[in-house]
This record gives structure tokens, sequence and C-alpha cells, in this order.
């Protein structure tokens, strides 16, 4: 009964393990499709692919409900 007041997450899953990220072609037409309806000019491009500037505006984390 020591596991009563216990609640725990994802169980089974070893923790010394990284799996690999696959590598991303941000230059593949899928993406640039994508990138031609989320990016209003060649700034907003750069700055959605991580490409930042000093100075460059920080994108806000959560929404206001207003």
């Amino acid at each position: 009964m020591p596991d009563k007041g216990k609640k725990g997450k994802g169980s089974g899953k070893s923790h010394g393990k990284k799996q690999k990220k696959p590598e991303v072609d941000i230059l593949s037409p899928a993406a640039m499709l994508n990138l031609y309806y989320i990016a209003h000019n060649a700034a907003d491009c750069l700055l959605l692919r991580g490409f930042r500037w000093p100075g460059a505006p920080k994108g806000k984390k959560g929404k206001n409900k207003t």
C-alpha cells in the first residue's frame, strides 16, 4: 500500500537512452510550401527557421484569452 498516493508517468521507459531526432531538410519542397504559407517576408522566414539576430522579437509562449 505504499504506492497508493504516488502518481507516476511513463513507467517502463528508460531515462538513460536518448533517441536521435531525424535530420530535417529545411529546403525540401514540403518545408518550402509550409514556409510559403506561414512567413510574411524574408526576415520572418529566417526568424521562423531559427536564424535570430540581436534585438529580434521573441515569440509569445502562450495565448492570451481576452
